[in-house]
């Protein structure tokens, strides 16, 4: 079993991901381009959410609209009233 100082190995860490940060370059417009890129894709993102809501919204419409008109046009049995029954309240 490997005893090392747990402060030897932060500074080690350390001063190695500091001498890997150091040779890194950014590109001098990195940011400009990224953030390009995520605005399109929020845009693309926002664009397809919109479709794809009026797409479902259409098809509920027409879909309600279809029922609506397959119901027959002849009173059923559960709305045709009573038949001239007269009711006595004696």
């Amino acid at each position: 079993m490997n005893h090392t100082d747990p402060d030897r190995t932060e500074r080690e860490l350390t001063e190695a991901l500091a001498a890997l940060a150091g040779g890194v370059r950014a590109a001098p417009d990195a940011y400009r381009t990224a953030r390009g890129e995520w605005l399109r894709r929020e845009r693309r993102r926002r664009l397809v959410l919109t479709v794809l809501i009026t797409i479902v919204f259409a098809l509920a419409t027409l879909i309600g609209l279809w029922v609506l008109n397959e119901a027959p046009s002849h009173p059923g049995v559960i709305f045709s009233g009573l038949p001239s029954a007269q009711v006595s309240t004696r």
